[in-house]
């Protein structure tokens, strides 16, 4: 695939004296939705806002679909539809002719037939008449979004787009995003809802006091870095675990009636063959046995402790 984001060695140190970004690279292709993850503070959002213009790059370079975010700046912006976090929206102007305006800003012509199909998309046709001003917060987020859409733009970037919304918005949000990626739209997601990067991302990125810690295929990532979880129910409750099968580091249930043994799939052997032999040998019987898999929220979680430790 070609890559239509480009990213190279981007730095953006503040007057203050504050490194946002150090040296990010990424190369995003076309048509992928990819995760940005990442704690509070850690340059996620300064690296979108140099993507789309909003701040200037103190060093690096970065272009999208082949145009270079300086020098070439209004063809990569034009490339580029934006989802804030912040609601920042003329109160008094009614939806269409916000969402048409935003149109307009881009050099495109009026399309009448597209407006509609994408407020109906996001519950907001029978909005269309209303002032921003007489909406509720998550519909103010539904017109950010179909702003961000009416231009048709090539590269999507979506900063916390469902963050204190309701389910329905949510759900009609990742609907248009299924629609834009059939279309070959690139999307570039941040989010606090880790499960909603789990379900539709291809690839995830984590990015940590400005640098990028991780770039992987998501599946590829989950199998690298998750381990497994084996639930063992025992038949009878236990007060604690068997002296003998403290090699095992077992983790009781606060009701003694369950064990979990963790383990990697990466290793030369799983223990799960001597364990199950050690726990007969112990004499404690099993009702049933089932295994999980590590969720990317806690493959998250986890390399952000590494990384500040």
């Amino acid at each position: 695939m070609t890559a239509i984001v480009d990213v190279d060695n981007l730095t953006k140190t503040y007057d203050g004296g504050l490194t946002a970004l150090s040296g990010v690279s990424l190369r995003i292709e076309q048509g992928e939705i990819i995760a940005l993850l990442g704690p509070n503070g850690a340059g996620k959002t300064t690296l979108i806002s140099a993507l789309c213009g909003i701040t200037s790059p103190s060093s690096g370079r970065a272009t999208v679909g082949g145009h270079d975010i300086v020098t070439g700046y209004r063809k990569a912006r034009a490339m580029i539809g934006l989802v804030p976090q912040e609601v920042a929206l003329e109160p008094f102007e009614r939806v269409i002719n916000t969402v048409n305006f935003s149109r307009g800003l881009f050099g495109r012509r009026r399309d009448d037939a597209l407006t509609e199909k994408i407020l109906r998309q996001l519950s907001l046709w029978d909005k269309r008449r209303a002032r921003i001003r007489e909406l509720s917060g998550g519909m103010k987020r539904r017109v950010l979004i179909a702003k961000a859409l009416v231009h048709e733009p090539r590269v999507l970037f979506l900063d916390e787009p469902t963050a204190g919304v309701d389910v329905e918005l949510r759900r009609d949000m990742w609907r248009v995003v299924e629609g834009l990626r059939a279309d070959g739209v690139t999307i570039i997601l941040t989010t606090h809802y880790i499960e909603e990067a789990e379900a539709i991302a291809d690839r995830i990125a984590v990015i940590d006091k400005g640098r990028i810690l991780l770039v992987e295929e998501k599946t590829a990532l989950m199998t690298r870095l998750g381990r497994k979880t084996l639930r063992i129910d025992l038949r009878e409750p236990v007060e604690a675990v068997p002296a003998s099968l403290a090699d095992y580091d077992l983790e009781l249930a606060p009701d003694g009636r369950s064990l979990s043994y963790h383990y990697d799939t990466r290793g030369d052997g799983t223990g799960i063959t001597r364990l199950l032999q050690a726990l007969a040998a112990a004499g404690l019987g099993l009702r049933d046995i089932q295994t999980t898999q590590s969720s990317l929220e806690e493959i998250f979680v986890g390399m952000i402790r590494e990384g500040a430790a």
